[in-house]
Parts: structure tokens; sequence; C-alpha cells
């Protein structure tokens, strides 16, 4: 089990919420949605983390947004943890970005593409804070175990290992929900990147994707048992700067969670 503030990860406890925009894309975007998913979470009493990448590496095309500027975003990422009391959780790409993104972050994350990636991962794992690594589009959940032996051996043993869909041919993902399941099998508790894994990666130049199939997912993931589960969501989708074709609109977010709190709770007899 991993604890956060009071916030509680694993050994089968409710499972936790990662949500919020794919990117910093401006501070009243990322406050409103922080507010709005903190009411919600309150309410249905479900464990929250904000997440919302400072930066963006890896975009398909070279005139996709990629962010606002480093200190700025993370700046955004900082006034939320100290004013609405938050968890952070953003991605990281480089070692040389540990430090600043660990300042203000309490989960690193680790994007898919790079999960592999020795000298991130071990960075990632000295700056002391939660790790949350992608499981690669490429790698076999049982692989994960060397994934995250690269992170334990710097002594951090709080590991997150998240599931966001295999390459199944071009421009298409499938979820095999077994990795979930073989994946807490190394001991690490699992989350479940329910709208990555409806993705349809560099369709025309930008990542297109089927935002209808986001529930089935979610709730297929919660019903194997998740730990975490992560979700992007904007007040707009359409609109948003970065996966707009795979966020999940907020206005929905309750009716979803209130399904899902329901299933979790059937599933670990809570």
């Amino acid at each position: 089990m991993i604890t956060l503030n009071n916030v509680k990860i694993g050994d089968d406890l409710p499972f936790v919420l990662f949500a919020g925009p794919c990117v910093v894309e401006s501070r009243d975007i990322c406050f409103n949605t922080a507010r709005e998913i903190k009411t919600i979470t309150e309410q249905l009493n479900i464990g929250y983390v904000f997440k919302a990448s400072y930066r963006k590496a890896n975009r398909t095309s070279l005139n996709s947004f990629s962010g606002l500027g480093d200190e700025a975003a993370l700046e955004i990422l900082r006034e939320i943890k100290e004013e609405l009391g938050l968890p952070i959780l953003t991605d990281v790409h480089t070692e040389e970005e540990i430090e600043k993104a660990a300042a203000v972050a309490d989960i690193l994350q680790i994007p898919a593409f790079l999960s592999r990636q020795t000298d991130l991962l071990i960075a990632a794992g000295r700056s002391g804070k939660i790790v949350n690594i992608k499981k690669g589009q490429f790698l076999a959940p049982e692989d994960m175990k060397f994934t995250a032996e690269k992170v334990k051996s710097t002594g951090n043993k709080n590991i997150l290992l998240t599931e966001r869909g295999t390459t199944f041919g071009y421009h298409n993902l499938v979820v095999d929900m077994r990795s979930l399941v073989i994946m807490r099998s190394l001991g690490y508790p699992v989350v479940m990147d329910a709208t990555h894994a409806v993705q349809m990666p560099s369709i025309g130049g930008v990542s297109g994707g089927t935002p209808e199939y986001i529930p089935a997912v979610a709730k297929a993931a919660v019903a194997v048992g998740i730990d975490a589960l992560f979700m992007e969501v904007h007040p707009k989708p359409k609109e948003a700067l970065s996966d707009a074709a795979s966020q999940y609109p907020l206005f929905k977010l309750k009716e979803l969670l209130t399904v899902l709190k329901k299933l979790d709770n059937v599933v670990k007899n809570l």
C-alpha cells in the first residue's frame, strides 16, 4: 500500500482517482476542473489526485501544443496543490526534469513510450516521490517487473504500474484486462488509464480516439479490482489543446464515478 497525504492506494482499498486535463492549458481550465472534481470525489468519498502534464514532449506533430512553458505550468500546479489541498501527478520525460517537477508533484509519471528508459527511471526513483510507470504499448505486463526494479534499486518502493492499452495494429490499441492481474502479482498497486486506452494514435497528424468506450473500459477495470483509475477530464474535450479526441467530459464524470463506486464496493466487498 502507498500512502499519500490522506489518500491510500492499494491493499484492496477503494480505488483512487487520478484525473484532470491532459496538459496545463491555462490556469482557469486547471483550477475549474480541479475544483469540480474535488467536489465530486468528496461527495462520493473517493480519494483524488489532480493530474496534468506541465509539458507534453511526445506530441504527434511538430505543430501540436506542448505547453505554456515549464515554469508557468509548474506554478499553476503548485497553486492548485496549495490552494485546493490536492496531491499532484505530472509527467517527466528526461532526468534533467526530475528536480523541478519533484519540487511540485507528489507522483512522477513515466510516459509509456519511455517506460524502459533506465536513467529516467532511476532518477525518478531517487527523487523519493511516488513513481507511476505506464506500461509501454510494446511491453507484456510481466515485463514491467524489470521496469519497476530499476526504480526499486534506488530504495524507493513507492511504485505504481499503469495499463494504457497495447498496440494492436496501426492506429489501434486493445486492453488486455489480464495485464492488471499480472502486474499486481508483481507486488505493486495497479492503475487503469481509461482514456489513453481508447486513443487512436497519429490519425492525420493528431491523435484520434473513441471516447464513447471510456465508461466500458473503466467499468471492466474496476470489475477486475484496480487500485486507481486514471482519466483525462476536460470541461470541453473537443476544444482541448491536447488529446481532444480521448478526454472525458467533466459534466459526465459524476454519473460515471457513481456507477464505478458501487461496482468497486461489490468487487472488494467494502
